[in-house]
């Protein structure tokens, strides 16, 4: 288990311990993406509507090196004819940007830190990789190595260029090195998850990760019901906290 490469299911069995809405629906709609050119997905909303919480429910669900068995068969998601195909199948890539803005020394740092990072886990987990400094690069190695391709999840997409506006364009190099590079992101990723507040970021006139299909608060689509709270879920979180549902709606 590693700090970005492979994070585990402890996040969300911890999250399961608690008052959990199934949410695991979701995971139905991106595994249907897999193998597609629809396979990458942009969720944008404002704080507090459980994007952090469906992250941590992609990492257990796709992250081969653990078992998540007990954590999903009793879920929406078991009763999908694809549930069992994509079980703990793949390396996952997690990253939590809201994170990992505080722990670098100066905002320049944030994206060769990540480079660094995740060079370093595929190196350890897989030593017979090249891991070139150059990120795309050791992906595809990885890739070619294993068979494997990766899921790759970033949570708060959008921090960075929120709290340091400066480092919108190299920040945003990195994106498109990832997923507008032809030759890495369909050979690449099996699948990428993304969230954020800011829509999806234009850089002058070219959108810097405009392959994404993006799901706003306005235009949610089949993924309105997997972020936030329906009617029906909110009554149900009432009569559980002994709220009067009525009241609330008034």
């Amino acid at each position: 288990m590693g700090t970005f490469l492979n994070p585990g299911n402890s996040g969300f069995e911890d999250i399961c311990r608690g008052l959990y809405v199934d949410k695991t629906g979701m995971i139905a709609l991106i595994n249907e993406t897999i193998g597609t050119s629809n396979h990458l997905i942009c969720i944008t909303r404002p704080r507090r509507f459980g994007k952090s919480f469906a992250a941590q429910m992609l990492c257990a669900y796709y992250d081969k090196t653990c078992d998540s068995s007990s954590l999903f068969d009793n879920k929406a998601i078991s009763r999908s004819e694809s549930y069992r195909t994509h079980l703990n199948r793949y390396d996952v890539l997690y990253i939590d940007m809201s994170g990992i803005t505080p722990v670098t020394d100066n905002y320049r740092r944030i994206v060769p830190f990540i480079h660094e990072r995740i060079t370093e886990e595929l190196k350890e987990t897989y030593p017979e990789i090249k891991a070139e400094t150059d990120l795309p690069t050791a992906l595809m190695d990885a890739v070619r190595n294993t068979g494997n391709p990766f899921i790759m999840i970033i949570d708060e997409w959008d921090a960075p260029i929120r709290e340091q506006p400066e480092i919108q364009v190299p920040y945003l190099k990195f994106l498109r090195s990832l997923f507008k590079n032809s030759g890495v992101t369909s050979r690449v990723f099996a699948a990428a998850y993304m969230t954020g507040i800011l829509p999806i970021k234009k850089d002058g006139s070219q959108s810097a990760i405009s392959d994404f299909s993006e799901f706003t608060m306005l235009c949610p689509l089949r993924f309105a019901e997997y972020v936030g709270c329906t009617e029906r879920e909110v009554a149900m979180l009432c009569k559980e906290y002994h709220h009067d549902f009525g009241l609330m709606k008034q």
